[in-house]
């Protein structure tokens, strides 16, 4: 008889293709909703494996007795349930690396996005309102120092955008960087000070909450620009509010956000704000990549060999 096919849990949605790929190997249960009652009890019996790439709950992993490994389809996993995994000794992976050059790109869109008023420029010639006026002058882009909150894999490929336009960097990490060419802050309120441009760069979680509050802002400036591609929780959104309303600082690009897909609806009037859907990695070559590095591990895990990208 034929070797029977791995079964994989899809939790979330995916494009088309992507579960193709991903179908080429493993037998799919797709639960698009993620919701542990919309599991199909004899499917909940036998998955032994699931890939996730949002919120993955502890009651999901509750329902599935047999669970062994779940394989992220992001870098960051802080919306799984972590602890529950530890709990039971089911391993995770996630997909490192693969969206860090597009990560980069779209804080760098950003940055330029809301210092050099694209977005408004494109909205007053489309207005017809260039027939009667010139667009107000903006200060540069290039040369004026910007500020990296997280100098990991991905905070160091902005640094290499920005030494492109001849910016000065500095950083904040909890410990310095050995071997780069950058300027550490011991603080993110120095750094903030320092900086005309803040990107954030760090994971989320507990420990970055709000880390970005109405002090760091206010050290910022009024001729500061925040960039935000890790994490919404990471700014505190009422603060940051406040201070785009106050002229604390001019203006804010914003990738993520603290509850997704909502948008605080200040952030949506103010005029000063640059906003994308969380697409920072969204690229189909990323995607791909991600989905290859799935398989990968998911078929290390049926073959009883080393995941490729473990987590713990």
């Amino acid at each position: 008889m034929p070797e029977r096919t791995p079964e994989l849990l899809v939790v979330g949605e995916r494009p088309d293709w992507y579960l193709e790929r991903l179908a080429s190997e493993f037998t799919l249960h797709l639960l698009p909703s993620g919701r542990p009652e919309e599991l199909d009890a004899a499917v909940a019996q036998r998955v032994e494996a699931l890939t996730s790439g949002g919120v993955l709950s502890g009651e999901l992993i509750a329902a599935l007795p047999h669970l062994r490994l779940v394989a992220h389809g992001g870098a960051g996993y802080d919306k799984v349930d972590v602890s529950a995994l530890r709990a039971r000794d089911i391993r995770l992976t996630n997909t490192p690396g693969v969206t860090d050059g597009c990560v980069a790109d779209m804080a760098f869109a950003l940055l330029l996005a809301v210092g050099r008023r694209i977005t408004a420029g494109d909205a007053f010639v489309r207005a017809r309102a260039w027939e009667s006026g010139d667009f107000p002058l903006v200060p540069r882009v290039h040369g004026r120092p910007i500020g990296i909150l997280g100098l990991g894999r991905i905070g160091q490929a902005i640094a290499r955008r920005a030494s492109g336009f001849d910016m000065p960097v500095f950083y904040h990490n909890r410990r310095p960087v050995e071997g780069v060419p950058y300027s550490y802050c011991e603080t993110l309120v120095d750094l903030a000070a320092r900086s005309t441009f803040l990107v954030l760069a760090c994971p989320g979680g507990a420990e970055t909450h709000h880390l970005v509050d109405a002090q760091v802002l206010e050290a910022l400036g009024p001729d500061g620009i925040v960039v935000n591609i890790a994490r919404g929780s990471i700014i505190d959104e009422v603060a940051l509010a406040d201070a785009l309303e106050k002229g604390v600082i001019k203006g804010a690009g914003l990738d993520v956000f603290e509850h997704e897909p909502s948008v605080p609806q200040r952030l949506l009037d103010n005029q000063n704000t640059v906003l994308m859907p969380h697409r920072g990695g969204g690229t189909f070559e990323t995607w791909r990549d991600a989905c290859d590095l799935v398989r990968a591990n998911v078929r290390a895990h049926f073959a009883g060999q080393p995941l490729p990208t473990p987590v713990f």
